[in-house]
């Protein structure tokens, strides 16, 4: 799955990158935490948070994540998505809550398994 089937299955808007990354989502963390991200050691991450700050983009970085969703549809800042651009971390907004956003994931990744 990558980042524009994140955004499909989310009922996202990209607010930065260009969605067009060839890189694969192997593992979602959802977390407000970013202590928490940091000693996540899986690959290829996509980190689903209502930590609307550059703080999240930056945390997404350090691990290598293939990018990070906002959910509840939070306003995001300036700041924010020009951190985002300038790391390349493809920033979504979601609509969904982190429960409901969690489970589109499970089913997606479901879904994607059985082909």
């Amino acid at each position: 799955m990558t980042i524009a089937d994140v955004v499909k299955v989310l009922k996202g808007k990209l607010m930065a990158g260009d969605g067009t990354s060839p890189r694969v989502v192997g593992a979602v963390v959802a977390n407000d935490l970013m202590s928490d991200v940091l000693l996540t050691d899986a690959d290829d991450v996509l980190l689903l948070t209502s930590l609307a700050s550059d703080q999240a983009i930056r945390t997404a970085h350090i691990v290598g994540a293939v990018g990070v969703v906002i959910h509840n549809a939070k306003p995001l800042s300036e700041t924010m998505i020009k951190v985002a651009d300038d790391l390349g971390i493809p920033l979504v907004s979601s609509p969904l809550s982190k429960y409901d956003a969690c489970v589109a994931m499970h089913d997606a990744f479901l879904a994607e398994e059985r082909g």
